[in-house]
């Protein structure tokens, strides 16, 4: 018969292995409320993250929109200023006089001096007199030169407010086929002045200055 005076061991052992289990058994319900609390905050954590993906996605759509607008913007002022540009063409072209004005309908004296030359038919200090005779019809702008009240040549014409622009067709004859333009654009009331530039049949080239008076016949 055992003394009571001892504890009881097996009882104690017992009541700590009770206590054991106890613990684990919070240890297991403390885990999955910890999981059970954790589950939401990650969820919520994922969804923050996927709501400022989404947020920068619209931000960056939104930025292409934009760019997009100012793009097709930017293209329509470029079709304008080629629209612009075509309308100012259209309105010089018009603008350019179809007829002589009336200061330059008379016969002209001109003075015509060879500055430079290449060619050899025609020698610097080599000087013509002829009369210069601006007319228009229906088809056009004319300069007909006479000498000896002969037409010698005739110059298809362009007005353009503060200048006169003169070219022939290619000359031909038996000796040689020669280009004549002429550009005069000094123009005041009483005399006219510019360059007359003529193109031999070899390419070589021949400069006169120009001076046109009124006629007085």
């Amino acid at each position: 018969m055992k003394s009571s005076i001892f504890p009881d061991f097996k009882g104690i052992k017992e009541f700590l292995c009770l206590n054991c289990k106890e613990q684990k058994f919070n240890l297991m319900t403390l885990n999955r409320l910890l999981i059970l609390i954790l589950i939401p905050f990650f969820i919520s954590c994922n969804n923050k993250k996927e709501q400022e993906l989404t947020e920068r996605e619209n931000l960056l759509l939104e930025r292409e929109n934009k760019f997009a607008d100012k793009e097709a913007e930017y293209e329509l002022l470029l079709k304008m200023k080629d629209s612009i540009q075509s309308t100012l063409q259209v309105k010089d072209s018009v603008l350019k006089i179809q007829v002589w004005p009336d200061s330059l309908r008379t016969k002209w004296n001109s003075k015509i001096i060879c500055r430079e030359s290449n060619c050899s038919n025609y020698v610097i200090g080599d000087q013509r007199s002829e009369i210069w005779d601006f007319v228009s019809d229906s088809t056009g702008m004319y300069a007909n030169v006479l000498s000896n009240n002969q037409i010698k040549r005739v110059f298809r014409g362009q007005y353009l407010v503060n200048k006169i622009i003169l070219d022939s067709a290619r000359e031909s004859s038996a000796k040689n086929t020669i280009k004549i333009d002429v550009v005069l654009d000094d123009i005041k009331d009483n005399v006219i002045k510019g360059t007359q530039t003529i193109t031999g049949q070899d390419n070589c080239k021949a400069k006169f200055s120009v001076e046109l008076t009124p006629s007085k016949k």
